[in-house]
């Protein structure tokens, strides 16, 4: 709409072409068909291609708009900064002044944050859990419909991304690409410092990007290759075009079937808090918020800042002669210009003497409904939020089409609407909230909803620097619940061994369902599990002996009990005695002739120290008292792939030993 009301005072030029002569007539008509079309070219778009306002995409990942401006695109994650401390926070916001004062004057950025529809087919396959024709196929497929479910009730299908495009102007190409790829390495170190994840994305994927907005309200995926280009004879454009732009009035604009508004963020506080920009990120509809960032030149900041300060003094001093005249004391100045006065000297010391500097910043949001009221609706949330932090969202009247293409990832900004800010007054707007867990491996388990952005938590643990875990909670606040739906997840999706140590016999549902082996320790139980089980693939390294024998010391450290433990002399004879037997049992390694701790027992007796005889004692309940329970073969198939051993009925005296020796077990089944 814009343009065609600048249309209206702009005079076309006329211009004559003379077609040479000594082509032929049929050249001739194609060349007068070119003149013609061009001379219809009054700048204003009439395809949704021409819109676009990139001029080439290279498969590496550069796009150059225009004649000789190239830029790039970086896809982050996220790091935990709300939950943070607050002195964590301090450092990661003194990290990220840091990361914007990297970026010159000939640099412009732009960071894109979008909250996406969910493309449900490529979601399911990402999550699904594969068949593997083992009979818990159709307990699979009910597990990934829960999966489903929880992604539509937890984000309502958005997908929440973040992306930092750069951009410089140059002559050509081959001046361009080795500067970009100087600042695209210096940006993702300066993310690495902060603990960001983050990735370059190829000509593709930034194409795929782009496709994603305009088809933020239909179905339509994405296909393209390059090869396609040169036998079809189309451009990138018309593969990731929208089906159409009706921009019908100033104020919104349809872009297929989804109804559109563009607003600018008119930031009129003077104190902003770090929350408003994760406010704006928190809505749970799909939306666009862009923000493009210009730094300023110190020595031209600082200049213009001078020139402001000498262009309030001037004005001060006429606001004095005037109360001189008028009789009233000299100091009565408008309060305006006194606080401007000293705002713009306090802005003057910021630039000279601490690590400030200036930037020029476009704050722009993209809304979307599915119907006009819809619409109307988001934009009023989304201005409820930044009078909240007492600043107004502004629509973009008549310039709707130049802010979507401003929206892009394109580092391209169209809109001439810029509030300047230091680094620090910026950096405010801190584009981190909340890591992201969302890994789609082929074992990524499922951990629940993430607290602030509502997205899923995928995640394979084994691959994470520590893969460890443990559930905390209130009683009845679901840690039993948990830790079923973790071990059921990981059954049907790995191949991992899952063992069970259960102190109050509530897991045994679930082990059974899934043909697992159920192990009930107890003393009036005839289910046994032998605590001296070995064999040669105990320990990974060549001698497995000493690796038992130091399970064995435990045990009867425990056994023996006190405060110091076992002494010196004692761990000497156990460990002489474990070697004995061991020895003795690999020359005839048989199952039914599996050592017990009656063995241990007789073999501590035929020692002469005494110290011998005090352990041996202290054994005694356990091998032939009425705590014998761990001095039997093992009866129970613990090869199998899901055990879980009931331990509730074995009393306080054996609780102790019995987790002990189900840890160790696990060791003897591999």
């Amino acid at each position: 709409m814009s343009g065609a009301i600048t249309n209206l005072f702009r005079k076309k030029e006329k211009r004559s072409y003379q077609i040479p002569e000594y082509l032929s007539s049929k050249d001739k008509k194609k060349v007068a068909e070119i003149i013609r079309n061009a001379q219809r070219d009054d700048g204003i778009p009439r395809t949704t291609q021409q819109s676009i306002p990139f001029d080439r995409m290279f498969q590496d990942g550069i796009c150059r708009v225009g004649t000789d401006y190239y830029t790039k695109t970086i896809r982050f994650q996220d790091i935990n900064y709300q939950l943070a401390q607050q002195e964590d926070q301090t450092e990661i916001f003194e990290e990220w002044c840091s990361f914007l004062n990297f970026f010159d004057s000939s640099v412009h950025f732009e960071l894109s944050f979008m909250n996406l529809a969910t493309d449900s087919e490529k979601f399911e396959k990402s999550i699904a859990i594969a068949h593997r024709d083992d009979g818990f196929d159709e307990v699979r497929d009910e597990y990934t419909g829960m999966l489903k479910r929880q992604m539509e009730a937890g984000n309502n299908g958005l997908t929440k991304t973040k992306y930092l495009t750069f951009g410089i102007h140059a002559e050509s190409m081959k001046i361009a690409k080795p500067r970009l790829i100087h600042i695209e390495m210096d940006l993702l170190n300066n993310f690495k410092r902060l603990g960001v994840q983050a990735e370059t994305l190829d000509g593709r994927e930034r194409l795929e990007l782009i496709h994603q907005e305009f088809h933020m309200g239909d179905d339509q995926k994405f296909f393209f290759d390059w090869k396609w280009l040169v036998p079809s004879g189309l451009s990138v454009k018309d593969f990731i075009a929208p089906s159409s732009l009706n921009f019908k009035n100033g104020r919104v604009f349809q872009m297929g079937e989804l109804w559109c508004a563009m607003s600018f963020l008119s930031i009129t506080a003077s104190d902003i808090s770090d929350r408003m920009l994760a406010d704006f990120l928190s809505m749970e509809s799909t939306q666009i918020v862009t923000m493009h960032i210009q730094s300023v030149d110190q020595t031209e900041a600082i200049k213009t800042v001078k020139h402001t300060i000498t262009e309030l003094d001037r004005s001060k001093i006429e606001e004095q002669k005037k109360a001189v005249r008028s009789g009233y004391d000299m100091d009565i100045i408008p309060s305006d210009l006194a606080t401007y006065g000293n705002d713009a000297k306090a802005l003057l010391k910021e630039l000279q003497s601490q690590n400030e500097r200036m930037f020029l910043l476009t704050f722009l949001v993209l809304n979307t409904g599915r119907t006009k009221q819809e619409l109307e609706n988001n934009v009023f949330q989304v201005n409820s939020i930044a009078q909240k932090h007492n600043c107004s969202l502004v629509r973009l009247d008549f310039q709707q089409e130049q802010g979507l293409m401003s929206s892009l990832p394109l580092a391209h900004n169209e809109i001439e609407i810029q509030r300047g800010m230091t680094t620090s007054s910026t950096a405010i707007f801190v584009p981190f909230t909340t890591q992201e867990l969302f890994q789609s491996g082929k074992e990524a388990l499922y951990y629940g909803l993430n607290a602030l952005s509502n997205n899923l938590i995928m995640v394979d643990r084994k691959l994470l620097k520590n893969p460890n875990g443990l559930i905390l909670g209130t009683p009845g606040s679901g840690k039993s619940f948990a830790a079923k739906r973790e071990i059921a997840n990981a059954f049907l999706v790995t191949d991992d061994d899952i063992i069970i140590s259960d102190p109050e016999a509530e897991y045994s549902a679930l082990v059974q369902r899934f043909g697992g082996q159920v192990i009930k320790i107890a003393p009036t139980s005839e289910q046994y599990i032998n605590p001296m089980d070995i064999n040669m693939n105990y320990s990974d390294d060549d001698n497995p002996i000493a690796l038992k024998a130091d399970f064995i010391l435990s045990l009867c450290e425990l056994i023996v009990g006190g405060k110091e433990g076992l002494k010196p002399v004692e761990k000497t004879v156990i460990d002489r005695c474990i070697h004995q037997i061991y020895n003795h049992h690999f020359e005839d390694p048989r199952p039914e002739k599996m050592p017990l701790l009656e063995d241990l027992y007789t073999a501590l007796l035929k020692q002469e120290e005494p110290e011998a005889k005090n352990v041996a004692t202290a054994l005694e309940i356990y091998v032939t008292g009425s705590l014998n329970v761990f001095n039997h073969r093992t009866n129970v198939d613990i090869n199998n792939r899901l055990v879980c051993y009931d331990i509730k009925d074995l009393g306080k005296q054996l609780k102790k030993i019995g987790m002990l020796v189900v840890q160790d077990v696990r060791f003897v089944s591999r």
